[in-house]
């Protein structure tokens, strides 16, 4: 925290502490709750289609796979070679039988059994994760932008940790250590400061073992990771059709591990991928395929989340956005093809902004694609706290994300009409001037009401007599208790700390003093 002066500190109040926390008819339909609300711009005949081009374009011009287990194993499954070097073209049966082998559910543990979480959820509903990649942190306290690093992934674990929509944190990257090694140093500190599920995201293939390491040690074990896989772990897609060498390693460290895969496909339309709307889904989703069929091959029955995270180019300043009408309409299509048309557990933004701070822009873009996803059927909600297009990430903006959730979990629970809720038999002999303030019915549903703990409801003179305390002012103070709160060694004991200190060192003497030496691994 900055040593700004008392009379410029944020005015604080007492309050309650936060709280801890139809289907389409086709032959891969996910097993989902019908109770859910449902929108989206893909009819059946849509999807079909979509569906239809995702096959041919794997089969009639395929991928380039440069990892030699994958492509071996690719070949051996029937793939044939395709125009250019290291090109495979997938058949469509083999891509269908991955689909029909893919698992339906997914379990994403924490260190905890109440931070379980288990997709898709019984009630229809979504889960929420922080925001990852961004190099920028927004201070709490005085708004100031720094790079981000150990002190600020310390503080994101913090605030997600009392956040009760936040299901699990990702690691971001951090300045302040070798750049190389970066990821590990980042998902080291968030292991050690969270009982809640994490998501990792190597960033070169010498480290996927160590990170892999990381979350064993923080789950007790390798047995105990097997068991109740605590962390989860995205690979991604190169655009457009390619696949490095990392992040296939990934896919198959997975399964030796028993980590759930996040199978991320991040197009850009107008740069990697088409720059219509449609050009752009089916981008995402022939690379998702591609990773499901590689999964099914190298790691056998590993959990795999379909992950289409869209974005658009700006064609006038070549900035990436992901909150502009374009790319809102891709996600929910997205949604719709992975989840209704695959019958994969789906994942994408939930939350983002494309302006670089916490203001009006940002909560109404957010609002709109959040509400847009949720509605289209998603099951993980990612991006909370992040702004300017996935590149900053601010604690503020994370308390205002998780009430939005809160808000939209409340929103997607369609009522029941029954003669019960409708109040059939008070409402239909009420008396000229009566009213239902005093109704048993009323008292039966008032606690019911959604509560904001971060949005407020003043009028305009106790907002006056507030000096215009408003939700922004609330919910840095929520960040900021939350941050002052965490335990400052994080939740684990001495032992497993010194064991995680230890293994970042060897990392950091491993992969730094053996980058050119052709060594591929420690452990």
């Amino acid at each position: 925290m900055s040593n700004t002066p008392d009379a410029q500190k944020p005015r604080r109040r007492n309050r309650a502490k936060p709280e801890t926390p139809k289907p389409v008819p086709n032959a891969f339909v996910l097993n989902e709750q019908a109770s859910r609300p449902r929108f989206g711009f893909l009819d059946d005949t849509a999807i079909e289609e979509l569906k239809s081009r995702a096959f041919d374009l794997l089969e009639n011009y395929g991928v380039i796979v440069i990892h030699p287990v994958a492509s071996k194993a690719l070949k051996k499954a029937g793939a044939k070679d395709g125009s250019d070097t290291g090109r495979l073209r997938l058949p469509r049966a083999l891509v269908e039988e991955a689909l029909k082998a893919a698992p339906k559910e997914v379990s994403l543990y924490g260190k905890k059994p109440e931070f379980d979480m288990h997709l898709p959820r019984t009630d229809g509903g979504f889960v929420m994760r922080t925001g990852t990649g961004g190099h920028g942190y927004v201070n709490p306290e005085t708004g100031a932008y720094r790079n981000l690093d150990l002190a600020a992934a310390a503080e994101i674990a913090a605030v997600a940790n009392g956040l009760d929509e936040v299901g699990f944190i990702a690691h971001p990257f951090v300045y302040g250590v070798p750049e190389t090694t970066a990821d590990i140093h980042s998902f080291g500190e968030i292991v050690k400061r969270t009982h809640k599920h994490q998501w990792m995201q190597p960033y070169a293939k010498e480290n996927v073992e160590f990170l892999m390491r990381l979350a064993a040690i923080g789950a007790g074990g390798e047995a105990e990771l097997r068991k109740r896989p605590t962390a989860s772990c995205i690979t991604c897609s190169f655009s457009p059709l390619e696949f490095k060498y990392m992040d296939t390693e990934a896919i198959i460290q997975c399964g030796k591990f028993g980590l759930p895969i996040h199978a991320c496909s991040l197009p850009s339309a107008g740069g990697t991928a088409p720059l219509s709307t449609p050009g752009l889904v089916l981008m995402a989703a022939a690379e998702i395929l591609t990773m499901v069929t590689i999964a099914s091959l190298v790691s056998p029955g590993t959990p795999v989340i379909a992950t289409p995270l869209m974005f658009t180019l700006d064609m006038r300043t070549g900035s990436a956005l992901q909150s502009c009408p374009e790319t809102l309409q891709a996600a929910s299509m997205a949604v719709q093809l992975m989840k209704h048309g695959f019958g994969l557990p789906t994942h994408t933004y939930g939350s983002g902004a494309d302006t670089p701070d916490v203001d009006v822009q940002s909560m109404a873009e957010r609002a709109l694609l959040g509400q847009n996803v949720v509605l289209s059927g998603v099951d993980i909600m990612g991006g909370i706290g992040q702004l300017e297009c996935a590149t900053v990430f601010s604690p503020v903006q994370a308390v205002l994300d998780n009430e939005v959730g809160t808000m939209l979990r409340k929103f997607i629970q369609p009522p029941e009409i029954t003669d019960q809720s409708l109040n059939w038999s008070e409402l239909s002999s009420i008396r000229g001037g009566g009213h239902f303030l005093d109704s048993k019915h009323t008292l039966e549903l008032c606690r019911e009401q959604y509560q904001p703990k971060a949005f407020m409801r003043q009028d305009r003179d106790g907002y006056e007599a507030a000096k215009r305390y408003n939700a922004l002012d609330q919910s840095r103070d929520m960040a900021l208790e939350l941050i002052s709160a965490a335990p400052k060694e994080g939740v684990l004991n001495e032992d497993t700390n010194r064991e995680i200190a230890q293994l970042i060192s060897d990392a950091d003497r491993f992969i730094l003093d053996s980058a050119n030496s052709g060594a591929t691994s420690v452990i």
